[in-house]
């Protein structure tokens, strides 16, 4: 695909930038063919308009001249999940920053986003000349067909922190970016059993998980969730959703009698794809597509999503967690996707909205859909969900079979994304799998840790893996995380992008990732 580069100057009502005074943006445009004529830009009190009436419109990249100093380490966010990747760094030219930056020296912190729920998948730069803005305007992997729309493809927001921990600052322009975040009612905290069983379950190992979470669980209102993750349905990772296989014959009584224990039912699925028959246009046309994945853009298949997850709510499951979303649209997991997202020349039936108004209006369907049940988006676009969703799964999978999995999954995310907390969604940085396959002595520590950093804990117990010592700290853990508490803060995140240092409300606390080490004042 020919690409051709507009460079121009924007339009200004005003640039409300934040205290740092950058100079106006240099623009360019990137088209699909040779002629651009037709293609504006501007930005009035740091929203940006783009217009392009004529012409397939691919990117759009604003340039400020602007020099930081040698001793800025710098952090940014991620597409949907981390993957043990996030770090604050040196100067990497090359290095692309989903959404939002962070610039730490010794005295302060500058840092440069794009509100919530933009029309763009938006993405920054940082090298010698100055800062770069991203906005990503495709559909799919070729140009939006805008028409006569003016789109609001992003709202820019900059801050600069003085005298402030670069943790504290990243909290606070986390909410400056958040545009109306939601979280859970109560803090969550239960089971999900895929980490000891991946997928070999049926209805009776479910209800003997319950009646487990139950017995750890503390007296009182907030009670645990227990989450039936992939394995229950006719085929494996696929739909159709709208009954159990033979080994979970009665999903609404299974969700019943999960009730009944006084533990709250959660459900997994995967809304794109599905084995049933259903109309060649519903059907996305992209290429490697290897399943049968549903086009969110033609209303046919917008309505067999809607009805899957309105069918899911009414057999009683009070948690939807629904993953592979971002894999299934753009066939790229989160560390393939980098500045190109997927591959070109592909798009979706409706050729007139950005890949960031179509994933927005999933998650708008699947929010309306599940009315007041609150959805756990895995593989999602926090960027996107915020408001939508009450969790996120802000991490690649942990392990209940490989410790260092776990520990660079898990740790990871947590300390990474904690500043999201409470301002985007709840961030779920993963399970505990406590199995033989993993020390106690390390899963000790990763429980510890999750039930005190003010995010959700699930754990993943597999039955042989509970003696007297794991049930007394599993309910000593789900005491804690049933209670609001302060969000955790890696002290050592400079450092290291594994934190064994940590702050937990008044306390501080040390891990060993790598022994049994512990040491937490008490």
């Amino acid at each position: 695909m020919f690409m051709r580069r507009r460079e121009f100057c924007a339009t200004f009502a005003s640039l409300a930038f934040a205290p740092r005074v950058l100079s106006k943006p240099t623009i360019h445009a990137f088209c699909e063919d040779e002629t651009d004529t037709g293609v504006s830009v501007s930005i009035e009190k740091s929203a940006v308009y783009v217009a392009s009436p004529q012409k397939r419109l691919l990117r759009v990249r604003l340039h400020w001249t602007h020099t930081f100093t040698k001793a800025h380490r710098y952090l940014g966010d991620a597409w949907e999940r981390t993957y043990g990747d996030l770090a604050w760094r040196p100067l990497e030219p090359e290095r692309i920053f989903p959404w939002y930056f962070l610039a730490a020296d010794e005295a302060s912190v500058a840092a440069y986003g794009v509100k919530t729920n933009p029309a763009a998948f938006c993405f920054w730069q940082v090298d010698p000349s100055g800062i770069s803005l991203w906005l990503d305007l495709r559909n799919g992997g070729s140009g939006v067909e805008l028409g006569n729309r003016t789109l609001l493809a992003a709202t820019i927001v900059a801050e600069d922190y003085e005298k402030q921990s670069p943790f504290e600052a990243a909290r606070k322009f986390c909410r400056k970016m958040a545009d109306g975040g939601i979280g859970m009612p109560a803090p969550l905290y239960g089971g999900n059993n895929w980490y000891y069983a991946y997928g070999n379950s049926s209805a009776d190992a479910i209800r003997s998980d319950t009646e487990r979470i139950a017995s750890y669980a503390p007296s009182g209102a907030n009670r645990p969730f227990m989450v039936i993750d992939d394995g229950w349905a006719p085929y494996r990772t696929t739909g159709p959703w709208t009954t159990g296989n033979v080994r979970f014959p009665d999903m609404p009584a299974l969700a019943a009698d999960m009730q009944r224990l006084s533990v709250k039912p959660g459900l997994w699925f995967r809304p794109l794809t599905t084995r049933a028959s259903v109309p060649e246009n519903f059907l996305l046309k992209r290429p490697k597509q290897q399943m049968q994945t549903l086009d969110p853009t033609v209303e046919g298949a917008a309505e067999q999503i809607r009805s899957d997850v309105r069918l899911l709510c009414g057999w009683g499951y009070q948690l939807l967690k629904h993953d592979f979303s971002t894999y299934d649209l753009l066939g790229r997991w989160g560390f393939q996707m980098a500045a190109e997202l997927t591959d070109p020349n592909w798009h979706f039936a409706d050729r007139t909205r950005t890949n960031a108004e179509i994933f927005r209006a999933l998650y708008t369907l699947l929010r309306e859909a599940a009315g007041a049940t609150p959805l756990l988006g895995c593989n999602t676009v926090g960027h996107l969900a915020t408001g939508l969703f009450e969790v996120q799964r802000t991490g690649d999978d942990t392990s209940g079979r490989d410790w260092s999995r776990t520990r660079k999954m898990g740790v990871n995310t947590l300390a990474f994304r904690a500043a999201q907390q409470g301002a985007f969604f709840d961030v779920d940085a993963d399970c505990v799998g406590l199995t033989k396959a993993i020390p106690w002595s390390l899963n000790r520590q990763w429980l510890d840790l999750l039930s005190r950093s003010g995010t959700p804990l699930f754990i993943s117990a597999a039955p042989d893996a509970v003696g007297p010592e794991q049930r007394t700290a599993l309910r000593e853990a789900f005491a804690r995380a049933a209670l609001r508490q302060p969000v955790c803060e890696p002290l050592d995140w400079l450092q290291t992008n594994e934190p064994a240092h940590w702050r937990l409300g008044n306390k501080t606390a040390t891990y060993d990732w790598f022994s049994d080490a512990l040491s937490i004042p008490l």
